[in-house]
């Protein structure tokens, strides 16, 4: 790597069944897998020009189910931004966020930025009034701090360059400090 390269470590964790695969897939191999194997751990990397600067972007994957909740952590040391993703037809998993998501990452990497992520978002347009109204989500937040709230759908690729742009963000400003 080149002096100007810089390495952005990101982090997605949700519940089991969320998207979060779907998501980083589409942004890492521009493909949406059908097909639903859980994942236990997995990671990606991709060499991306964002503003100006070559970034390796290390994507990581986690299983959100609760088998793996002693082992998920080990993922966690060097993140620079954490996704915490949620399914906006499953307030399970939005509710999930604030009592077990938000409590982990603290826990283990309290200082790293995170980002909350609607995942499932083109479930709005089949309506109905068991989704989690954007309000709510964008309240949340607010609430635990997060740097922004982004709906996005992997199928239709709504919002996935956003997440990612608003995670390298969070880590290229950080380097630019002049002291």
């Amino acid at each position: 790597m080149g002096k100007k390269d810089t390495k952005v470590k990101v982090v997605a964790v949700g519940d089991g069944a969320v998207g979060k695969t779907c998501l980083l897939m589409v942004y890492v191999n521009n493909e949406f897998p059908e097909e639903y194997i859980p994942t236990v751990f997995d990671n990606y990397d991709t060499n991306v020009k964002y503003k100006s600067q070559n970034v390796t972007l290390s994507v990581w994957d986690t299983a959100g189910q609760e088998d793996y909740d002693e082992l998920r952590h080990l993922s966690y040391p060097n993140a620079n931004c954490f996704l915490l993703c949620f399914s906006i037809n499953s307030n399970t998993s939005f509710n999930n966020i604030k009592t077990k998501w938000i409590p982990e990452i603290t826990k283990f990497s309290p200082k790293t930025p995170f980002i909350l992520v609607g995942t499932k978002g083109d479930m709005r347009s089949r309506g109905g009034s068991d989704l989690v109204k954007i309000e709510e989500a964008e309240k949340l937040a607010k609430e635990i701090g997060a740097l922004a709230y982004i709906e996005t759908s992997a199928r239709t690729r709504k919002g996935v360059d956003e997440v990612f742009h608003k995670a390298m963000d969070s880590n290229l400003k950080k380097g630019c400090t002049i002291m």
